[in-house]
């Protein structure tokens, strides 16, 4: 069997890869995964964030995404320095990639942190953003003050300032984030025309979908197709 895993700092996305595709996306907590789970002689292609993941690879059969994966998925790196591009990023882009009519594009991850990837008119990585999620902005918020809670995640955008500390947080930090990454798409839009096409994927998109209308969801798949794009291209 072939499976694709999106390991990301909090969370942990994969699948079996069958002859009609990617089967049922799954989850779990990126610190709990197990490989010994998989047999040996299973393929595991896998996009990771962690390093200390590797580390439990073990002598399994794994297609590791790297930067050198991404030419043979036609993704060209020749404007960027991505040697300390992340594996997610990097699949993001190579899925952009991979519909040259709806270029320049740009993918927005909404998970742990909010990361943004470029890709021109020419299939070239042209950069992006990255800031903290808001789950990370919240937990800063916390850890760095001494009365501070840490709130939990709600799905609705407050609508006026808080009347309470809670409340002051969620307006704050909420409206906040919204506010940056609509700064951020203004400045691409700048650079690359207002026809950029922007997809938003990640655990956290919903919430940013409903904010940002200009934002097309991207399939739960999103990640795992670029990375399976890739696998596929270096494999032949």
């Amino acid at each position: 069997m072939e499976y694709l895993f999106n390991i990301g700092n909090t969370h942990t996305q994969f699948a079996a890869l069958t002859g009609e595709g990617i089967d049922e996306v799954r989850y779990c907590r990126t610190d709990e995964l197990d490989f010994t789970d998989f047999s040996a002689d299973d393929m595991l292609i896998v996009s990771t964030v962690v390093p200390a993941v590797r580390a439990k690879f073990g002598g399994r059969n794994i297609f590791d995404l790297g930067i050198g994966h991404a030419a043979a998925a036609g993704l060209d790196l020749s404007k960027a320095d991505a040697s300390t591009l992340g594996a997610d990023r990097l699949a993001n882009a190579i899925m952009l990639a991979q519909s040259p009519e709806r270029l320049p594009a740009v993918s927005i991850d909404f998970g742990t942190a909010i990361s943004m990837e470029i890709v021109d008119r020419d299939r070239c990585f042209r950069g992006g953003a990255i800031l903290p999620g808001r789950v990370l902005m919240r937990r800063a918020l916390h850890r760095g003050t001494a009365q501070l809670p840490e709130l939990p995640l709600v799905d609705r955008l407050p609508d006026s300032p808080g009347c309470d500390t809670a409340g002051s947080m969620l307006f704050g930090i909420d409206r906040g984030v919204v506010g940056a990454v609509r700064e951020l798409l203004a400045v691409l839009e700048s650079e690359f025309g207002a026809g950029l096409y922007k997809v938003a994927t990640g655990g956290d998109a919903g919430f940013f979908v409903r904010a940002l209308p200009e934002l097309e969801p991207a399939p739960e798949t999103f990640t795992l197709e670029g990375l399976l794009a890739a696998y596929r291209f270096f494999s032949l």
